[in-house]
């Protein structure tokens, strides 16, 4: 996911940086610019909370009761990280080119028969 949309971020500043070399006025690379300090907003949002979520399992999983873990996992890995991160994974969905977006999207998936 965050590949896909890496690229997809370096294909629309290289196109910026192409335009702007090539003389071309803000206003006509505007929207690529917009949409690539999006797509920055999400990866940056993501990526803090993924590491977060690795440091929060490593206190849970050294819990030996089974409970105790299940609990640690619902209330201090999935509740405040999992859902942000899927939140901001899924305005990814929708930015990203379908072309470069390497796993089905969520979207997609409710169609699939």
């Amino acid at each position: 996911m965050l590949p896909c949309a890496i690229t997809y971020l370096n294909t629309l500043l290289t196109n910026i940086n192409g335009m702007k070399a090539a003389g071309f006025p803000e206003s006509a690379y505007k929207a690529q610019k917009q949409i690539a300090e999006k797509i920055s907003e999400h990866i940056n949002v993501i990526s803090e909370n993924v590491q977060a979520m690795i440091e929060a399992r490593k206190v849970a999983n050294k819990l030996s009761d089974s409970r105790e873990k299940a609990i640690d996992y619902c209330e201090k890995i999935k509740g405040p990280y999992f859902d942000t991160i899927r939140y901001h994974a899924d305005k990814l969905e929708f930015l990203v080119d379908d072309k470069i977006w390497a796993l089905p999207k969520y979207r997609e998936l409710l169609f699939l028969r």
